[in-house]
């Protein structure tokens, strides 16, 4: 399916709206989301990654503490959840060692 190009009259109305302050845009119109509706929500819930198979070659010990500390949901998807989050804690590191360099 193809995206319709905007009208050159509805490209200057969104130029427009995102050129003004959030206070000055008429909302009126757009329902207010109360707290409830939010009560179940799950952030993340259809994020699914795609996993890759891979061979690697970890101590001993590190994996018998990875497999004991698994409790039933695979020891592999416990290293996977630990490196992830290793990562996320992590993901701006290079980007503001690169903004020091400038």
């Amino acid at each position: 399916m193809r995206k319709k190009e905007l009208s050159s009259k509805e490209s200057r109305e969104l130029e427009q709206i995102a050129a003004m302050p959030d206070d000055q845009i008429d909302t009126k119109d757009i329902p207010e989301a109360r707290a409830e509706n939010w009560a179940f929500a799950r952030r993340g819930a259809f994020y699914k990654p795609i996993k890759q198979p891979v061979n690697i070659r970890i101590d001993a010990d590190v994996l018998d503490w990875f497999k004991r500390r698994a409790e039933g949901r695979g020891y592999q998807t416990e290293i996977n959840r630990v490196l992830r989050r290793h990562v996320i804690e992590h993901a701006m590191d290079h980007v503001i060692e690169k903004e020091k360099q400038r």
